[in-house]
C-alpha cells in the first residue's frame, strides 16, 4: 500500500521548500523559495520520529548543509536516509554518523554520463540495503530523463527504463519530478503509473503532491508500490493543502 514518507530539504542550513526547477547555480536570483522554517531539522526529526513516519529522507541541496544534517541524524539515529553530494569517498562517514542509508545521484553521472562501475563499487562498499538511488527526472516529450546537479544537469540515462539495471545494486528508489516540483499543482500521473508498472523495489515519489486525494491517487495507479511525500503543500511546510496529521492517519491504516 501507498505511505507517506517524510523529507527535510535543507538549503544553506535551513529547512526550506523550493520550486526544484528554479535552483539555478550561475543563476541564483531565479530561485523560487515557497517556505523557509523557523524550526531546527531537529523539530522535524522528531516529529516523524514520534509519529513513526519511516524511510524520510534528508536532502541537502548544496553547500553550507551538512551541520543541519548532522543536527537532524543525531535526534533520530538510524531513522533517516541523507542524500546530495554523497560519493564513495563520503558515504559510510554518514552512515556512521547515523543515516540509514545514504542516497546518490550526481556521483554516478561522471560529465552526465551513467558509470556503472561506480555504481557498483558504492554497493560494494556501502551494501545493497544501505543504498538508495536517486533518479529524479525531467520530462522529455514522453520520457522521463535523470537529472543531476540538483536537477540542473540532464544525463544520458532515461528513469524509467534503467529501473531494473539499477535495483540490482540498491534498495530503493527516490524520484523527484522536477517539472512540477515544489508547484502544488498535482503529480506526474503518467510518471506514477509507469513507476508502478516497472518498480521492483520501494519506491517513494516527489513533485506536485497537493493534498491528501494525491496520496489516494499514487496509490490507485501505481497499484500501491509507489510511496508519496509531500513538501510545500503540507502545513508543517506552510502549506494549506494537506495537514501532518491526515498523513499520519493514513498511514495508520495503510500498512
Amino acid at each position: 500500500m501507498t505511505r507517506f514518507n517524510g523529507c527535510i530539504d535543507l538549503h544553506h542550513g535551513k529547512v526550506k521548500q523550493i520550486v526544484g526547477g528554479s535552483l539555478v547555480d550561475h543563476s541564483p536570483e531565479q530561485l523560487t523559495t515557497n517556505f523557509v522554517s523557523e524550526e531546527q531539522p531537529s523539530y522535524y526529526s522528531k516529529l516523524y520520529k514520534d509519529n513513526q513516519v519511516t524511510r524520510c529522507h534528508v536532502i541537502k541541496l548544496g553547500p553550507n548543509n551538512d551541520e543541519a544534517a548532522k543536527e537532524a541524524l543525531e535526534t533520530w539515529p538510524g531513522g533517516l536516509q541523507v542524500g546530495g553530494g554523497i560519493t564513495i569517498d563520503n558515504a559510510e562517514y554518514w552512515l556512521s554518523l547515523g543515516a540509514s542509508k545514504v542516497i546518490v545521484t550526481s556521483w554516478l553521472f561522471p560529465e552526465g554520463k551513467f558509470s556503472l562501475d561506480r555504481l557498483v563499487q558504492l554497493c560494494e562498499r556501502v551494501g545493497k540495503d544501505r543504498l538508495v538511488v536517486d533518479v529524479s527526472c525531467r520530462r522529455k516529450e514522453d520520457r522521463w530523463i535523470v537529472a543531476m546537479n540538483k536537477w540542473q544537469t540532464m544525463t544520458d540515462m532515461e528513469t524509467i527504463e534503467s529501473l531494473d539495471l539499477l535495483a540490482q545494486y540498491c534498495s530503493e528508489f527516490l524520484i523527484h519530478a522536477a517539472d512540477v516540483e515544489g508547484l502544488c499543482n498535482g503529480i506526474d500521473q503518467d510518471l506514477v503509473a509507469c513507476l508502478g508498472e516497472w518498480t521492483t523495489i520501494p519506491t517513494t515519489y516527489a513533485g506536485g503532491g497537493r493534498s491528501l486525494e494525491d496520496l489516494k491517487l499514487v496509490d490507485q495507479l501505481s497499484n500501491g508500490k509507489v510511496d508519496l511525500t509531500f513538501g510545500s503543500a503540507l502545513d508543517i511546510f506552510g502549506g494549506n493543502g494537506v495537514t501532518f496529521e491526515e498523513c499520519v492517519a493514513w498511514n495508520k491504516t495503510h500498512i
